[in-house]
Formats: structure tokens, C-alpha cells, sequence
């Protein structure tokens, strides 16, 4: 089976009706027309992935500017693993109408960042009590272990940069693909106009 994937832009959350008149929840996607700008092979490059080009460019790095100088400028890159490459050239554009209702996919995208943040926000701690010999202390993280090991355990929950990561959800289903937008079922990671990949399974 072919692998189908594309690159789109995120614009808002919807809703679709199906016709035995349940409400999907869905996001909307702005789905290419993407274009390949390489095509990496295992001789050359040591494995397989196309690279697809996305989005108009404004200003172009002198490099970008040689990659893609046959080709309209584009100012976003994304590579895509794959296992055959004969159904792929350079040059060859990707529509969202390689995708139909009902396909399972793969999205991924950058979460929204959120800065610095306490453990109450990042993990969900349930801080403290705000009376009984409490001050200052609501939102404290409290122990963070046993003193006799003298050193803080890797993965402890703690304060720190919370969210502008990159984010995966799996099992999605294609609900509606339309006049080049991509309807998913649910919600998908990352803030307006972001860039999503969105990959068969």
C-alpha cells in the first residue's frame, strides 16, 4: 500500500454532521499543495525519505535558494521515511485529495508554548493546604524524595519550560477532505496557522 502524506496548515476547530445526524468534532487543516524538493535515497543518503515543500517563501537563505532553485520558492521542509521510492520524483506536487474519508493518519505538530510554569500547572500537583501552619506555600512542590541519596532523581516533577513540543497523536480518523482542506476527527496539537505533518498509519 502506497504511503500517503502531506504537510498542511492548522486553521480552526469545527464540527461535521454525519448523515445518521451525529456531530463530529473536527479540526481543519489547510492541506498543501506541497511540493518534493528531494528525494533521498539509501546510496546517496543512507536511507529513504522524501522531502516535501511547503508554503510560499519570503526571504530564502542562499542555500534553500540553490535546493529549490528549479522549483517555486518554498519556506517550510519536512521529510517523510518511506519504503518505496519509485512512485516519487522531484518536481511532482502532493494535493490533499490523496486522502479519503474514513483513512486512519498519524498528525503531528508543535505544541503551544506556555513558558515557565510550577508544578501545579506542568503536572497537575495538588499543592498544598492554605491553612493549619501554611504560608506561601499553595502551590509548592513539597518533598521531592528521600535526603539520604543527596541528589534530585532524573524525570522528577518539577518547575520548568512547559509545552513548544513537538507532539504526535496516532489513530486519527479523515473525516471530510474538501476544496484542499482536510477535515480530522479531534483536536490536533499546535496554535493556528501552525504547521501540522499529517501520515497514513
Amino acid at each position: 500500500m502506497l504511503m500517503k502524506f502531506i504537510l498542511g496548515r492548522k486553521r480552526e476547530m469545527s464540527q461535521i454532521y454525519r448523515p445518521d445526524g451525529t456531530v463530529v468534532p473536527v479540526t481543519l487543516v489547510e492541506a498543501g499543495p506541497c511540493v518534493i524538493t528531494q528525494v533521498k535515497t539509501t546510496e546517496t543518503d543512507g536511507y529513504q525519505a522524501i522531502q516535501l515543500g511547503f508554503q510560499p517563501a519570503k526571504n530564502l537563505a542562499k542555500p534553500q535558494k540553490g535546493h529549490v532553485k528549479d522549483l517555486d520558492p518554498v519556506g517550510t521542509l519536512h521529510e517523510f521515511c518511506v519504503e518505496e521510492l519509485k512512485d516519487f520524483k522531484r518536481g511532482d506536487q502532493v494535493e490533499a485529495t490523496v486522502f479519503e474519508p474514513g483513512d486512519k493518519v498519524h498528525v503531528r505538530g508543535r505544541s503551544k508554548g506556555k513558558g515557565f510554569q510550577g508544578v501545579v500547572k506542568r503536572h497537575g500537583f495538588h499543592g498544598q493546604k492554605a491553612s493549619h501552619g501554611h504560608k506561601d506555600q499553595l502551590r509548592a512542590p513539597g518533598s521531592i524524595g528521600p535526603g539520604g541519596v543527596q541528589h534530585v532523581f532524573k524525570g522528577t516533577r518539577m518547575a520548568g519550560h512547559m509545552g513548544d513540543d513537538n507532539v504526535t497523536v496516532r489513530n486519527l480518523e479523515i473525516v471530510d477532505v474538501k476544496d484542499g482542506v482536510i477535515a480530522v476527527k479531534g483536536a490536533l496539537p499546535g496554535a493556528r496557522n501552525s504547521v501540522i505533518e499529517i501520515v497514513s498509519v
